[in-house]
């Protein structure tokens, strides 16, 4: 099971910020797709992340004004990423080492997609379910 996996079935571009967004434009984002980070992304790469933890951060140091500040200046800028080639396990053991919630998904240096816990979590729930169904059909039969 790999991230690649959970990435087959989705469309669409990832929903991402770019490093000249304005704080204020970004929370929209975030709302208005009901998400709890986004990738910023410089041309194809991966210039950081932005996330509610970092919105908590900024607002506890820097009040109102910080919502018209740049991404760039407040994104976490170092993101810990994977390739669509990572184990689903793997995954998981790094976003909890790391104590993360989010992945940006990288291949040859450009972003392919996005993943949350919740994403790898209930990948592999819908696993464990579908082989405990495939054992007790084998043994029903």
């Amino acid at each position: 099971m790999t991230i690649g996996l959970i990435l087959r079935d989705r469309t669409g571009p990832v929903i991402s910020a770019r490093p000249a967004d304005t704080v204020r434009a970004v929370i929209d984002l975030l709302a208005q797709h009901r998400i709890g980070a986004v990738p910023v992304v410089d041309g194809d790469g991966v210039a950081g992340i932005f996330s509610e933890r970092d919105l908590v951060r900024l607002m506890s140091s820097y009040g109102p004004e910080a919502l018209d500040r740049s991404i760039d200046d407040v994104m976490t800028k170092t993101p810990v990423t994977c390739d669509s080639n990572m184990a689903v396990i793997g995954a998981l053991s790094q976003m909890t080492q790391k104590r993360i919630r989010h992945l940006p998904v990288v291949d040859d240096g450009k972003l392919i997609g996005f993943v949350s816990i919740g994403d790898l979590v209930k990948y592999r729930i819908d696993r464990i379910e579908a082989e405990a169904a495939a054992m007790r059909d084998y043994i029903a039969s």
